[in-house]
């Protein structure tokens, strides 16, 4: 996925839901971190395509089982047609993984040996004019990941006060001219309600006296409603905890992040399970990529959308490990 789109009705939805799209970031490095065996079983809380899934399962072959979450119905209808030749050794799953404890039990996938959290949207997501991600062409202004429920974008910037508004685009977009951009969307919105993609990128683009460089200037406000509108980061803090729960002694979690806020939670909530700079709460992870992977020059080239992910990985560790990790990871994390 990448960190760059309403699917206003259900016929909107069939139209799109056999064409998703989907190249996996960093795969090769996923695999092997995860190093899939025979007989293991795996969660990918972020589905999506099913790429990264149809490699696990590959590599796991003949027994080892996954559950693919996503709360994208378009995502696990293309992902079920990709993993049907693997039979019921693929389980598929709506919701989002900040449920993700509760979804696998009801799975039956209480202890896994591996995980994978793919942050962010999809390709296929922003170049579906219709989901409302992209500022490319013109669009209801929806964004959600699961449009079946929920606010939409439209929502937050027609009802949120502009105080908030602006708190919310400077927080989640590190967006520096959020007052500008917030009173102005105040403006607009006193006279009729903003509706559509461009509308918004437009007001944004004047807020901020025009364009300039190689960035369109809506790029990181429109991350700011996606990442609210999706509870992107409340999401992920909810989920980590329940990561490790999951995970059997030797399992480990794979999490690709996409920009800085959500690669900082899985940084500081990996340093304080594994015990990092002598905290008192017993260690339950090694970390195993001391810095985060970055995609080869090679696959920047050939997925742009690449160039930003972040791959970190740390296994599970038994009671036993415990001081012992704690006390090896203390040292040579970057910071």
């Amino acid at each position: 996925m990448s960190d760059e789109e309403d699917i206003g009705d259900s016929s909107s939805f069939i139209i799109h839901r056999s064409s998703f799209r989907h190249t996996p970031v960093l795969l090769t490095e996923v695999l092997a971190g995860l190093a899939p065996h025979s007989g293991g079983r795996y969660l990918d809380g972020t589905l999506g395509g099913g790429g990264h899934a149809a490699a696990v399962l590959e590599a796991s072959a003949p027994d080892g089982r996954l559950l693919g979450i996503d709360a994208d119905p378009a995502a696990l209808t293309a992902a079920g047609a990709r993993l049907a030749a693997f039979g019921d050794r693929a389980a598929l799953a709506h919701g989002n993984f900040r449920d993700i404890g509760r979804l696998a039990h009801e799975q039956g996938f209480a202890q896994i040996d591996g995980l994978l959290l793919d942050l962010g949207v999809s390709s296929h997501q922003i170049d579906t004019p219709e989901r409302g991600f992209s500022f490319t062409a013109d669009a209801p202004l929806d964004m959600r990941l699961d449009p079946t429920g929920g606010a939409t974008a439209a929502d937050l910037v027609n009802d949120t006060p502009e105080s908030e508004l602006a708190d919310l685009i400077f927080r989640y977009g590190e967006e520096r001219g959020s007052r500008r951009i917030a009173r102005l969307i105040g403006e607009a919105r006193r006279k009729r309600p903003i509706e559509t993609t461009l509308e918004l990128a437009e007001l944004v683009t004047r807020a901020l006296g025009g364009r300039h460089g190689k960035i369109h200037p809506a790029t990181r406000t429109f991350q700011a409603l996606r990442i609210a509108v999706n509870r992107e980061l409340e999401s992920l803090e909810a989920a980590l905890p329940q990561a490790v729960e999951l995970l059997a002694p030797g399992g480990r979690m794979a999490i690709i992040a996409f920009h800085s806020l959500e690669d900082r939670i899985v940084k500081l909530f990996f340093r304080a399970e594994s015990g990092y700079g002598g905290s008192e709460q017993p260690a339950r992870l090694q970390i195993i990529t001391k810095k985060p992977i970055e995609a080869s020059e090679q696959e920047a080239r050939a997925n742009p959308r690449s160039r930003s992910a972040k791959l970190r990985i740390a296994e599970r560790i038994g009671s036993s490990q415990e001081s012992e990790v704690g006390r090896r990871n203390t040292h040579d994390i970057d910071e």
